[in-house]
C-alpha cells in the first residue's frame, strides 16, 4: 500500500469524508476507483461513489458509508492504493512513501538520521530527518530535496547520500 492521504473528518450528515491528500496534484486520487482505508497492516477496500475538490481538500462519498456516525469512524485513517496500481516513477523521481525510512548520510560518512516525513514548500520538497541521540532529545533536520543537496538515493539499500553539514539544523 502507498499512502496517498488521510481522513481529516466526516463532512455533512450523509457519510461524506473530508480527505487531506498527500499527492502531487490535488485530484490525483480521482484516478483510482477504489481506495483502501486503514493504518499499519489493517486495510479495507472501498469503492468511490463520488469525489470532488473542496478548497485544499477532497470530499468523498464511499459506497456503504451513509451517515455521519459511520463516517466519523474513519477519522484519522490513512487513504492508500496498492503499489501495483501506481505508474512507475520517472528516473530520479520517487514516491514520498518510498523515501520515508531511508537512512541519510552525508559525504563525510556521518549519519544524519532517518527520513520521518516529506513535505512541499512550493519551491521544493523538504525531507524531515530525525536523529535519535542516546540520553538526549532527538534532533530534527529539514533538508531540501533538490539535486544540489541530494546526491544519491538507494531505495533498495534504504539509504540516501546528501551534501549537508552535520551541524546544520
Amino acid at each position: 500500500m502507498v499512502i496517498m492521504g488521510r481522513v481529516v473528518a466526516p463532512y455533512g450528515i450523509f457519510g461524506w469524508l473530508k480527505i487531506q491528500p498527500d499527492t502531487e496534484t490535488l485530484d490525483s486520487l480521482f484516478d483510482y476507483p477504489d481506495w483502501w482505508l486503514g493504518r499499519g497492516s489493517q486495510w479495507q477496500r472501498y469503492e468511490v461513489e463520488t469525489a470532488k475538490i473542496h478548497g485544499n481538500t477532497l470530499l468523498v462519498k464511499l459506497v456503504g458509508i451513509s451517515d455521519r456516525d459511520a463516517a466519523n469512524a474513519f477519522k484519522g485513517k490513512q487513504v492508500s492504493v496498492p503499489r501495483e496500481q501506481l505508474p512507475e516513477p520517472d528516473e530520479d523521481e520517487y514516491y514520498w512513501s518510498d523515501l520515508i525510512g531511508l537512512t541519510v548520510t552525508n559525504q563525510q560518512q556521518e549519519t544524519l538520521g532517518v527520513i520521518a516525513d516529506v513535505f512541499e514548500t512550493g519551491a521544493n520538497d523538504v525531507l524531515v530527518v530525525k536523529q535519535e541521540i542516546a540520553g538526549q532529545r532527538s534532533r530534527e533536520r529539514l533538508i531540501p530535496f533538490i539535486s544540489q543537496v541530494v546526491l544519491e538515493v538507494d531505495i533498495a539499500g534504504k539509504t540516501m547520500l546528501v551534501d549537508w553539514d552535520a551541524d546544520f539544523e
